[in-house]
């Protein structure tokens, strides 16, 4: 390319960026117009590691406008959520492109963009990984648009490897796109969160089969906007009263990370009854509840968002001024992705980390959920071989295999990417002579690599270091230095202890409102099919005081199981869920422990004095089971409690209690209350100390 052609190229590509960003003085930051040269020029596989807030949509963006100009095909961009397709159409609108997306949510569009595909009336098409997955767009759209695609976007492309903090089966698939493609077509992939390992694999998996590796451009990941802050609340009282003691007082809008939904609706009531305006976000909401919350956020007309991961890679709002997280992510790699979030377009952001007491038990749930052991791997394999043609449905495998439903599908997706099982319908089928193997040692690697990173979680902000290099350090950025603006570098300024009155009314709040329990109305039999429970054996709605784990009551319940008597603010507690519940109690029996004793029976005296109604020995273990909580899914959790109880007398007439202590699955209350109910009582009432869910 001559000089000449080279000013040109570098002219038009800045013309088009100051169209993108609507600002007349915008310039490229460094790599940016190299990535895009190499991509429009070269054609070439480009890898782009570069912190948030770098600009990596702009690549792609400009690279399809100067592409489509020169006639090249189309652009496809692999992007993980919804949040950032519909930031992306609006950009990419602004440079005159048309974009259309395929995700979840279109479904009915589908049809009509494939047409508009083949007739070359889309310059930019963005789909999910999981439409990756789909046989029905594998089959009628990838196959076209392989044939045309201009240039192909990884975004997220760290989600590609099993050593990334989020990795994604369906990312696998990518691969089958890159086989597809014709050697001219270039391919771009962007993360801001990648190290050294993933980097690697990433460069490994995107690289051409034959020919030139990929190029990469990786800069430095210091994020000189944000100032960072930890501290240790091991109480979720602490930390509620934390928040709404200091978020009034910080600039702006931001979000507030949780590792869990229930906590996010938890920490955002909190905040909106205390005069701070908040709204729970997570990826179990339905898509027009986040986006309205999306667009709250991006207007400030709340002072929070409180959020699980699901608002992540590539929620844009430039003005973010504070992300605090209410427990600590399982990585420090994870942390940097979220508190990217903050300080893109402004000088200062605030980052805060309050590290709870029950931050290591929920990490440790997600590292558990990695993949199966080979045992339960082999037993899915066996019946899906034995079944043939015919295949099995995930809830007949549910039967066989003592996994709960998403572990048994995210199984397969992998057994699927790697060729091992395929998809027909709603059935799963074995690839008959397949090379698959268990790669036993692949997976114990990937586990002992998020148990290496939950600790040096556990060590950020305890080891005298500067906390952005800490996260520098781990992500290999090649120059990690001292921020000289965290709490390390300087002095902290939120370490205070939280005002004792907030605590305690905080504390109010965790234990103020009981869990309802739904109502089994479908079971499985023996085969996994569910079938209908007859009304005339199914129990009331019931209660809970507390989750397992929570902040409220669980402690005072965990210390009443630990020591075989309960402290009398406990059943007070119960008493007072069935009399706000307005229940006429006529009479209470118990689920009968094998564990306990008779501790949940005394339980059961003090109760049912506490409510002037008799406490009746009802109901008796025929054997032993194994405790319910080990079983993962609802057909083996229904097959260990099917038998293992009988009812021994008649139940008065009138509403019954049934009393249990854990409720892990609901099929005990459920299925003992059934018998009761068969037995002649007129309503069945479950009430449990703790819940699972």
């Amino acid at each position: 390319m001559s000089t000449t052609t080279s000013d040109t190229f570098a002219a038009t590509a800045l013309e088009r960026l100051r169209t993108l960003t609507a600002d007349d003085g915008a310039e490229f930051r460094p790599g940016q117009l190299e990535a895009i040269r190499d991509v429009v020029a070269d054609r070439a596989r480009v890898l782009c590691v570069q912190r948030t807030g770098w600009g990596k949509s702009a690549v792609y963006f400009v690279a399809t406008a100067l592409l489509r100009e020169a006639g090249a095909g189309p652009t496809l961009i692999v992007s993980p959520l919804l949040a950032l397709m519909r930031n992306q159409i609006a950009a990419a609108q602004r440079l005159g492109l048309r974009a259309h997306t395929v995700n979840s949510t279109n479904r009915e569009e589908w049809d009509d963009v494939r047409d508009r595909l083949a007739a070359g009336a889309i310059d930019l098409l963005l789909i999910s990984p999981e439409r990756l997955n789909n046989p029905r767009f594998r089959e009628g759209m990838l196959p076209l648009f392989a044939a045309s695609v201009g240039l192909l976007v990884i975004d997220e492309a760290h989600c590609i490897s099993d050593w990334g903090h989020d990795f994604r089966p369906d990312y696998r698939r990518v691969k089958d796109m890159l086989d597809a493609l014709a050697p001219e077509v270039a391919v771009l992939g962007t993360t801001a969160t990648a190290n050294d390992r993933v980097v690697g694999d990433v460069l490994e998996q995107l690289s051409a089969s034959a020919g030139e590796p990929l190029r990469s451009y990786r800069g430095p990941l210091a994020r000189t906007s944000l100032r960072l802050e930890v501290l240790e609340l091991p109480h979720p009282a602490q930390r509620l009263a934390w928040l709404v003691e200091h978020l009034p007082a910080l600039p702006g809008s931001g979000i507030v990370y949780t590792l869990t939904k229930r906590d996010a609706e938890q920490v955002a009531a909190f905040l909106t009854a205390n005069g701070v305006p908040a709204l729970a976000y997570s990826g179990e909401q339905d898509t027009e509840d986040r986006i309205a919350t999306e667009e709250r956020l991006l207007r400030n007309e709340i002072k929070a968002v409180v959020a699980t991961s699901a608002l992540g890679m590539g929620y844009d709002k430039a003005d973010l001024t504070f992300v605090v997280h209410y427990q600590a992510p399982g990585s420090v790699v994870s942390y940097y992705q979220q508190v990217g979030r903050a300080g893109r377009g402004v000088d200062h952001a605030d980052v805060v980390l309050l590290r709870g007491g029950e931050d290591r038990r929920i990490q440790d749930f997600f590292i558990e959920q990695a993949f199966p052991g080979r045992e339960r791997v082999a037993a899915v394999l066996g019946e899906l071989e034995a079944a043939g043609a015919d295949g099995r449905t995930t809830r007949e495998l549910m039967a066989v295999v003592n996994l709960g439903m998403g572990r048994i599908e995210a199984m397969l997706k992998i057994l699927d990417v790697e060729g091992a099982v395929r998809r027909d319908g709603s059935r799963w089928q074995a690839v008959p002579g397949t090379d698959w193997s268990y790669d036993a040692e692949r997976y114990a690697q990937v586990t002992a690599l998020r148990r290496a990173e939950q600790e040096a979680m556990a060590g950020f902000g305890t080891d005298g270091r500067c906390l952005m290099r800490v996260l520098q350090e781990e992500l290999d950025d090649p120059d990690p230095q001292d921020c000289g603006r965290c709490s390390v570098c300087t002095v902290p300024r939120f370490a205070q202890p939280p005002d004792p009155a907030l605590v305690e009314l905080a504390g109010r709040h965790l234990r103020s409102r009981p869990l309802e329990l739904e109502v089994k109305k479908m079971a499985p039999d023996a085969a996994g099919t569910m079938r209908k429970i007859p009304d005339d054996v199914r129990t009331e709605p019931g209660w809970a005081l507390a989750r397992f784990g929570d902040g409220g009551w669980w402690p005072a319940i965990q210390r009443g199981l630990r020591d075989g008597e309960f402290d009398e603010d406990v059943v007070v507690g119960l008493a007072d869920i069935l009399r706000r519940a307005d229940t006429r109690v006529a009479w209470l029996t118990t689920v009968p422990s094998a564990r306990l004793g008779d501790v949940t029976a005394r339980l059961a005296d003090r109760l049912a004095a506490k409510l002037a109604v008799p406490h009746l020995d009802l109901v008796r273990r025929t054997g032993d089971r194994p405790p319910q909580r080990e079983m993962a899914n609802a057909v083996q959790q229904a097959a260990n409690v099917r038998g293992a109880f009988a009812v021994t007398g008649t139940p008065p007439p009138g509403t019954g209690v049934l009393l249990d202590d854990r409720r892990s699955s609901g099929w005990t209350l459920a299925m003992v209350g059934g018998q009761l109910r068969r037995a002649g009582a007129d309503r069945v009432v479950p009430l449990a100390l703790g819940t699972l869910t």
